[in-house]
């Protein structure tokens, strides 16, 4: 406290013309409409500019929080899309008295590992049993299918993606309507190969190649990705389709698992329907 007060003494003449000019300033400011306008300008916009790079600076740290909401709110909005209801028709049906019922529920969760560059890749993402999560649940995003579940821990899960050898899947040439299956070429990851679409369909460069909807797995209409090229091999029945997928596999970050509400109903009537008599 001494040596504050000491130090104002040493300086009191500077401290008294500061004062002083303060003073002028303020009279100025008062007495003159320009110097005030000019002043009060001034100030709004530098307080503007600080106001301005704060909320700048405050957004960027909250992208994280924003991208998880975002997610959310897309993967709840998912559970009440078309293709998350089979067709109910009341009049077929008259136990139910309502024309859609929920096939499909949606569990989001985030992507904490990926690989794309080895032959067979595996994606593990941060939710597990005590989400609900169990092995043969899909996982897709808005631009295509991700992959399918494979391992289940209390809190985590790991994948098959769609970028690994053993995995192939249903797919339907959306103007056609015709099946055929989906694999990946191998090589690069914004790739595909669609094979057993059969000759007589009318293909074009361009068409886009949608999930059939005729497994377990997926619901049906998934946008997966367009057809870049098409030929039949010497000596084969049917085209090799090469397909530009729409997913990034490099850059996922959010992704919703799939939940088939009815799979356990589907999946005992067929073994019993190939059970033989």
């Amino acid at each position: 406290m001494r040596n504050i007060i000491n130090f104002i003494k040493r300086q009191h003449f500077f401290f008294l013309f500061l004062l002083l000019q303060i003073i002028a300033f303020i009279l100025i400011f008062q007495n003159h409409n320009y110097q005030r306008s000019f002043f009060v300008n001034s100030a709004n916009n530098f307080a503007g500019s600080i106001y301005q790079s704060y909320s700048g600076m405050t957004e960027y740290l909250r992208l994280k929080q924003i991208n998880e909401q975002l997610a959310e709110e897309i993967n709840n909005l998912r559970h009440y899309t078309e293709n998350s209801f089979l067709v109910n028709d009341k009049h077929v049906f008259t136990h139910h008295d309502t024309l859609y019922k929920r096939q499909f529920l949606y569990i989001n969760a985030k992507v904490i590992n990926n690989s794309v560059f080895n032959r067979s890749n595996y994606i593990t993402l941060n939710k597990g049993r005590a989400h609900g999560v169990k092995p043969d649940m899909g996982i897709i995003t808005n631009n295509g299918i991700v992959g399918i579940i494979t391992n289940v821990s209390e809190n985590f899960s790991s994948a098959m993606s769609f970028l690994h050898a053993g995995v192939k899947i249903s797919a339907r040439h959306k103007n056609s309507r015709h099946l055929g299956t989906l694999q990946w070429d191998g090589y690069n990851y914004r790739k595909a190969t669609m094979l057993y679409i059969p000759p007589h369909v009318s293909l074009n460069k361009g068409d886009t190649i949608v999930s059939s909807g005729y497994s377990l797995i997926f619901p049906e209409n998934i946008p997966i990705g367009t057809i870049s090229d098409y030929h039949i091999s010497k000596g084969e029945n049917f085209y090799s389709v090469s397909i530009d997928l729409f997913l990034d596999y490099n850059n996922i970050e959010y992704v919703s698992i799939v939940k088939n509400l009815m799979k356990e109903e589907r999946q005992a009537l067929e073994e019993k329907s190939q059970t033989p008599f």
